[in-house]
């Protein structure tokens, strides 16, 4: 081989493993402040629909829990974007969506505004990845939209036999109430309260949820009259439950689907993760992270990341 030749072929491996090394590791983690600067807008029939968006091609599609929006998949998103067009919406009634007082925040009308915003950013099908009552669209999703999805992995959240689970009743009390976003608001004034409380519940180190993750979480929820009444119908359409009569149309599914655990999780035990086990005809098993709780997902995204793409086939 010519000298030139060799130096032609060996830049072009020196580059590709720079390339590799680069997407699979991430220069700086995301934080609140870059993800602010990610987040984009679209408006949709149902008001303006706030997401993230990173990489290209084949799109997935992540669904957060309550009282979060998609800054809790900031870290999946840093993992994954190299592989996938990486999509993070942000449910209607939380996070920085913007809609109407008279637009339904129920599970159902979620998933009409996911197939709108889907069609918008002109994306077919998706893999789904989704945490707490995201799960509960996922699968709501799932049995509307069944051609649109590729795969699914489910990490805690309800399933039929328990949704809403028992363990929230008093968050669903207050917002019945009317009194949950006054109890939240104070989260932005007393962080260690929030780190306390809600930190505790949720996170194997609520230390993790720095003050900055707090303002993002919280902020947009309590910031106006109209907010705060969508975040108590967020809630209060979690019961009765979404999920009631599913399983029929999930044991009819052909996706694949995957189950990521948090084991210390009291909200959605590993019973859960069994169940939908059983049901999906195309189960690809379970993976438990013993000290993950409810949003272990901000706290392990190696281990997302990781399932994420051995469910999606890439190596």
């Amino acid at each position: 081989m010519k000298r030139r030749d060799f130096l032609l072929v060996t830049g072009a491996a020196i580059g590709a493993t720079v390339a590799m090394n680069a997407a699979a590791q991430p220069a700086a983690p995301t934080d609140a402040n870059a993800y602010r600067r990610m987040r984009r807008t679209v408006d949709l029939p149902c008001g303006r629909i706030a997401y993230a968006e990173r990489g290209q091609g084949e799109a997935a599609l992540f669904l957060h829990g309550a009282p979060l929006n998609g800054f809790q998949w900031r870290g999946a998103l840093d993992r994954l974007a190299p592989y996938r067009r990486c999509i993070a919406p942000d449910f209607m009634g939380l996070g920085y969506s913007q809609v109407p007082e008279r637009q339904s925040v129920a599970p159902a009308a979620q998933v009409a505004m996911l197939a709108d915003l889907l069609d918008a950013l002109h994306v077919g099908q998706v893999d789904i990845v989704a945490s707490d009552s995201g799960g509960a669209v996922a699968q709501l999703f799932l049995v509307r939209h069944p051609d649109r999805v590729r795969t699914v992995l489910l990490t805690n959240c309800d399933t039929e036999p328990n949704s809403p689970p028992p363990m929230i009743k008093p968050v669903l009390d207050m917002a019945n109430a009317g009194t949950l976003a006054d109890d939240t608001s104070k989260w932005l004034t007393d962080k260690n309260l929030a780190r306390a409380t809600f930190g505790a519940a949720v996170y194997h180190d609520p230390a993790g949820l720095t003050d900055a993750n707090i303002e993002y979480y919280v902020a947009p929820m309590v910031s106006t009259p109209l907010r705060r009444k969508q975040y108590h119908d967020f809630h209060k359409a979690l019961a009765p439950n979404p999920l009631a009569g599913i399983e029929a149309a999930l044991r009819r599914s052909t996706v694949p689907v995957r189950m990521l655990w948090g084991a210390s999780d009291k909200i959605f035990p590993v019973a859960d993760a069994a169940y939908l086990d059983r049901v999906f005809p195309r189960s690809q098993g379970i993976c438990q992270v013993p000290e993950g709780k409810l949003f272990f997902q901000e706290e392990f995204p190696d281990v997302i990341a990781e399932e994420a793409r051995r469910l999606w086939g890439i190596a």
